[in-house]
C-alpha cells in the first residue's frame, strides 16, 4: 500500500527568507524556492528560485473578486485593489467571456510560475518516462506557504487548448504536505465501507428529516455504483448529528475505509471546526486522533473551506486547514473543498467519485474523473470544478481498493471443493520410522530436499523440488482422490504389487497404502495413508 508502480514527480514551494539589509526597491518582493522532492530519474532533482510576480497577484485578486465567498490576503506588497478594472481594459466584455478568460489567465500564470526553468525540464522528462511505460505520471504539490495554499493550483494549464493539471488523463494530480507522522501499514480493501456523518447545516435550519433524506440520497448513489460493478460490495451507515462520543464509538467498533462528513465547517487554527450539532463542534486535531486509530483510509468533507487555512489579523496561519492537519497526523487521504460548494454540485461530484472508486481506480484518478464531471455539468467558467482539493500522505499510493490484477480468485465459503473443508485426513508416513509423519494440509504436500518444502527428504538423489501430492475433487467419485505429480531429475518409484515402477514428470492417482520412494531405490520408503 505504501508503494506504487506509477512514476512520481513531487514538487515543493517554500518562501525564501528576505534579506533585511537589502535596501533596494525590490526588497519587499516575495521570493520562493521551487524544487523537486521526488522524480523518476536522477537528473530530475532540480531547484529554481522565483519572484512572486505582481501580475499574478492582480489576476488572483480579480479571481477572488469574482468567484470567492471568503477572499484571502493577496501575497504581494503592491496594491491589487483595482484588479477587476486592470485585468480587462474598458469597455468590459460580457460576464461569460470575462469569467472564461479569467479562468484561463490564472491557470496559465500559475503554470508559468510553477514550471519554470529546470523544473519544466524535469516535468517533461518525467512525462516522457510515464508515456513510455503507458501509465500516468503522479504529480504532487507540497505548498509550504499558507499564503499560496488557497490558490486553485488544480487549474494550472501549460497553454491554451491544453487540459489543466488536474484534468490531464496522463497526470494524477494531488497535493501533499511535509513533516507528517508515518503512515501505518494497512491492507487495501475489498469493499467500500463508508460512515456518513451528517452535521448541522450552515443556516442551522436543516431539520432531521432533511438530513435523513440527504443520507438516503447518498446511500442510493453508492447502491447504484455497486449495481454497476457487482464485484465491489459496499456498506453505507449513517450518523445524524452525533455527539463526539457517538462518532468515536461508531468508528472504533466498526471498520470503515471512508468517512464522509456533510455539514457546516469553518476555518480554525487547529484544523477547522465541524459543526456536528448547533452547540457541538469537533476540530480537525480532535477528529484526527480517532481516524488514525480506527485506520480510516479516506476522509471526504462536503463542508466549506476544509482545504483553506485560518486567518488572523490578515495573516494566514500555517498548517491550520482541516486537510493539512489530518494528513500531518497520519490519515492517508483527505478530500476537502477550497471554498463554499452548492449541495447539487457536491452530490454530482460524490456520485461520479463513488462510481469511479467502485471501478477500483486509485483515489487521485477518481477525483480527476469526478472533477471532469463537475466541469461538464457546471461549465468551465464557473468555479465548481476547481473546488475539490485532494491531499495524499507522502507515503500513500492512493489505492483504496484492490486493483483487478491484485484480486486473488477464491472459492465461496460453502463450496464442497474448498481445501480447508476436506472431510478426510491424509499423510505421508515413513515406513522405517513410523514417528516421522507429514500431514497433508489444505489438500497439498510439497516434497523435496530444501527447507521450502512441506515434506523435507534429505537424500542426495532427491531433487530440491521433487514432487507434490495434492487433492482433486472429482464429481463422479464418492471418495477423496489424491494424485502425485513428479517434477524431479531422477523420478519417483511407486510400489505396484511386489515390484516398483518409476514415474518421471508424470501424474498418477494414489490409493491409501501406496508406498513411494523418491529418486532412488536406495531411498527410504514412504507410505501414503488416507484416514
Amino acid at each position: 500500500m505504501l508503494q506504487s508502480d506509477f512514476p512520481r514527480l513531487s514538487l515543493a514551494i517554500s518562501p525564501l527568507t528576505a534579506d533585511r539589509s537589502d535596501e533596494s526597491p525590490n526588497r519587499q518582493q516575495r521570493r520562493y524556492a521551487i524544487w523537486v522532492l521526488q522524480a523518476p530519474h536522477p537528473s530530475g532533482y532540480v531547484h529554481h528560485d522565483s519572484v512572486w510576480p505582481e501580475s499574478l497577484a492582480q489576476t488572483w485578486q480579480a479571481w477572488q473578486d469574482l468567484f470567492s465567498l471568503n477572499p484571502l490576503p493577496v501575497p504581494a506588497t503592491a496594491s491589487a485593489s483595482n484588479a477587476l478594472e486592470s485585468f480587462f481594459p474598458s469597455p468590459s466584455p460580457t460576464v461569460g467571456s470575462y469569467s472564461s478568460r479569467l479562468m484561463q489567465q490564472l491557470g496559465l500564470e500559475l503554470w508559468t510560475w510553477l514550471f519554470a526553468g529546470s523544473v519544466q525540464r524535469s516535468l517533461a522528462q518525467s512525462q516522457g518516462i510515464a508515456l513510455g511505460r503507458r501509465i500516468p505520471l503522479r504529480v504532487r504539490l507540497d505548498v509550504r506557504d499558507p499564503a499560496l495554499i488557497g490558490f486553485p493550483w488544480e487549474i494550472a494549464q501549460p497553454r491554451l487548448g491544453k487540459p489543466a493539471l488536474s484534468l490531464d488523463r496522463n497526470i494524477l494530480f494531488s497535493r501533499t504536505t511535509c513533516d507528517v507522522d508515518p503512515l501505518a501499514l494497512r491492507s487495501v480493501g475489498r469493499s467500500l465501507q463508508m460512515l456518513l456523518v451528517l452535521g448541522c447545516g450552515d443556516d442551522n435550519r436543516t431539520s432531521v428529516l432533511d438530513l435523513e433524506t440527504e443520507a438516503c440520497q447518498i446511500a442510493e448513489l453508492f447502491a447504484n455504483c455497486s449495481r454497476q460493478d457487482a464485484a465491489v460490495p459496499y456498506r453505507v451507515e449513517t450518523l445524524i448529528q452525533p455527539t463526539p462520543a457517538e462518532l468515536i464509538d461508531r468508528l472504533e467498533t466498526k471498520q470503515y475505509n471512508i468517512l464522509l462528513y456533510s455539514g457546516h465547517g469553518v476555518p480554525a487554527p487547529d484544523g477547522g471546526r465541524l459543526f456536528l450539532r448547533d452547540d457541538t463542534t469537533l476540530s480537525g486535531t480532535e477528529l484526527a486522533q480517532v481516524l488514525v486509530r480506527s485506520q480510516v483510509t479516506l476522509a471526504v468533507f462536503n463542508a466549506c473551506w476544509g482545504a483553506q487555512s485560518d486567518c488572523h489579523e490578515n495573516e494566514l496561519i500555517p498548517r491550520s486547514s482541516l486537510a493539512e492537519v489530518l494528513i500531518h497526523h497520519g490519515v492517508p487521504a483527505v478530500l476537502a473543498m477550497r471554498d463554499a460548494i452548492a449541495d447539487r454540485e457536491a452530490l454530482s461530484f460524490i456520485q461520479a467519485f463513488a462510481q469511479t472508486l467502485a471501478q477500483r481506480h486509485p483515489i487521485d484518478r477518481a477525483v480527476a474523473i469526478a472533477r471532469q464531471q463537475l466541469l461538464t455539468l457546471y461549465k468551465f467558467n464557473q468555479p465548481a470544478w476547481t473546488l475539490p482539493v485532494l491531499y495524499l500522505h507522502p507515503e500513500f499510493d492512493g489505492q483504496l481498493l484492490e486493483s483487478p490484477h491484485q484480486i486473488v480468485t477464491e472459492l465461496p465459503e460453502n463450496s464442497t471443493t474448498r481445501l480447508d473443508r476436506l472431510s478426510t485426513k491424509a499423510c505421508l508416513r515413513s515406513i522405517s520410522s513410523p514417528d516421522t509423519v507429514w500431514n497433508i494440509r489444505r489438500g497439498l504436500l510439497r516434497v523435496g530436499r530444501t527447507e521450502d518444502n512441506d515434506a523435507i527428504v534429505s537424500e542426495r538423489w532427491v531433487s530440491q523440488r521433487h514432487a507434490e501430492i495434492f487433492y482433486r475433487h472429482l464429481h463422479d467419485s464418492s471418495h477423496p482422490t489424491y494424485f502425485l505429480r513428479d517434477f524431479s531429475r531422477y523420478g519417483t518409484l511407486v510400489r505396484s504389487g511386489d515390484d516398483w515402477r518409476k514415474i518421471h514428470h508424470q501424474e498418477i492417482s494414489l490409493a491409501s497404502g501406496t508406498q513411494l520412494k523418491f529418486g532412488s531405490s536406495q531411498g527410504q520408503a514412504w507410505e501414503f495413508v488416507v484416514d
